[in-house]
């Protein structure tokens, strides 16, 4: 991966000091990444869920839930790489991070090309292990999208999706092929306080088939498993068939 392939790809930075946060935004942001910024437990899981990034930096020390409470709550729910941030150097702290999930763990203080160089690092490793395509994908010629540009086009004309279908689309498309349960999908577009309210899956799902679909009510992109949840069509494997 080129240093340009880095450009635009979002960062969360999870910090309850907001001079390390401006820190570390003006270097993310000088070697082309966009950064968010949250400074306690809760705001890193809300703006996991909206902003979507590829990749989190989690402060351990923080005060309403430390970092690896906030860790322990990202993994129920989802694998976006993280990266530990800590004024610890402790090696107990490093292998309760690994142990929780954690991708990697940077000492405070730490240098800008260090950290820039960290980031770069598991990236490249994520997207190898993932196989993911980054940019525009083609479903098929009917429907494709960019979720780097946060742009979906059907029959070739731009769809405007609201912020809740455009993550409910994001999380069912990077999991393509796999069935998400309707308490997965809960707690990773709306979050865990929303586990009871299943309404909500059915609600979205059928906005998304009114936009997407040639035929909602013969779904053929978002596939209901009964008594389960939903799956996005394994498009991939559609389209290597085809070839």
């Amino acid at each position: 991966m080129s240093e340009e392939q880095f450009n635009n790809r979002r960062i969360l930075v999870v910090d309850d000091e907001e001079r390390m946060v401006r820190f570390i935004r003006l270097n993310l942001e000088h070697d082309g990444f966009q950064v968010e910024e949250a400074y306690k437990g809760q705001g890193a899981m809300d703006k996991l869920r909206q902003s979507l990034p590829d990749l989190v930096l989690l402060d351990v020390m923080m005060p309403d839930m430390d970092g690896f409470e906030v860790l322990r709550l990202i993994r129920e729910n989802n694998d976006v790489p993280v990266i530990m941030l800590t004024a610890k150097g402790e090696e107990d702290d490093r292998v309760r991070g690994l142990e929780l999930g954690a991708d990697d763990y940077v000492t405070k203080p730490f240098s800008p090309r260090e950290l820039v160089s960290r980031v770069r690092a598991v990236l490249r490793r994520t997207d190898a292990s993932r196989g993911q395509q980054i940019g525009a994908i083609e479903v098929d010629e009917r429907l494709r999208m960019d979720f780097d540009r946060r742009e979906v086009w059907v029959d070739g004309e731009l769809v405007k999706l609201r912020p809740t279908e455009y993550r409910l689309l994001y999380h069912l498309v990077q999991n393509a092929g796999w069935v998400l349960t309707h308490d997965q999908i809960l707690a990773k577009v709306w979050g865990y306080e929303y586990r009871d309210e299943p309404h909500y899956v059915r609600l979205y799902v059928n906005y998304l088939r009114q936009k997407l679909e040639e035929d909602p009510a013969d779904p053929k992109y978002i596939l209901t498993e009964r008594g389960v949840g939903y799956r996005f069509v394994d498009y991939e494997r559609a389209n290597k068939a085809e070839e």
